[in-house]
């Protein structure tokens, strides 16, 4: 199997912690984590990989103050409509995926208006997990196969291709790389069909001070590991 960095996956975390080492409402955080957003797509976009998942809102989120969930889905709406020349202007195409009918008719409008704008971008994609959950996801994907069973299926690995089909990725290439900031160390329900033999790198570093430069310093460590899928090498 290739061993290139095609997918990178990242649980973009720490922007609460941030703020309030400075100080500040947690919403400063999100703002600052939005800047960071994008740096790291654009440069993603320039060095040759093809996608770039983040986590941007998990379906636990809803758990969250009320008015924390109503400023992120108000930043959300503006960061799509605002950044829309960013995405044309550096050939990016860009992809939700999650439960959107959880989300109101104008972010859902905003959320595919700007899908359909970028749809013929075939180098790179950035996709937003947006109320999404690996629970859910897989969820869905067997009331998929339910409700429209193929004709036959008789073998196990039949059956995983019938499943990947009916994600919400199922255009995409499997993780390779799978990044959470923050300091902790847990998947928290993110990909974790896609991510079954991507390489997890945990780093201390807050989300809103996550530069270029650390990344390129993490993809380094990633060709230095030996990736085996399950087979054995010397």
């Amino acid at each position: 199997m290739d061993n290139t960095l095609k997918h990178l996956a990242i649980i973009m975390d720490g922007n609460g912690r941030w703020a309030k080492l400075k100080n500040k409402a947690r919403v400063y955080g999100h703002k600052k984590g939005v800047k960071t957003l994008k740096d790291i797509t654009i440069w993603c976009a320039n060095h040759k990989l093809e996608c770039l998942t983040l986590y941007a809102f998990s379906t636990e989120n809803w758990k969250r103050p009320k008015s924390e969930v109503d400023f992120l889905m108000k930043m959300l709406k503006k960061y799509l409509k605002d950044e829309r020349s960013t995405y044309l202007d550096n050939n990016i195409r860009f992809k939700a995926i999650g439960d959107l009918e959880g989300f109101s008719k104008e972010l859902r409008d905003t959320i595919l208006q700007l899908e359909n704008d970028t749809r013929h971008f075939k180098d790179f994609t950035q996709v937003l997990a947006l109320n999404y959950g690996s629970k859910n996801e897989l969820s869905r994907a067997f009331k998929s196969l339910l409700e429209s069973p193929p004709s036959n299926i008789s073998l196990l690995e039949s059956l995983e291709n019938e499943i990947s089909n009916r994600l919400d990725t199922h255009d995409l290439p499997e993780v390779d790389l799978l990044l959470r900031t923050g300091g902790e160390m847990r998947l928290s329900n993110f990909l974790l069909w896609q991510s079954s033999y991507a390489e997890l790198f945990f780093t201390p570093i807050l989300w809103p001070d996550f530069t270029p430069k650390d990344l390129e310093n993490i993809i380094s460590d990633f060709y230095k590991r030996v990736r085996k899928f399950g087979e054995l090498k010397c």
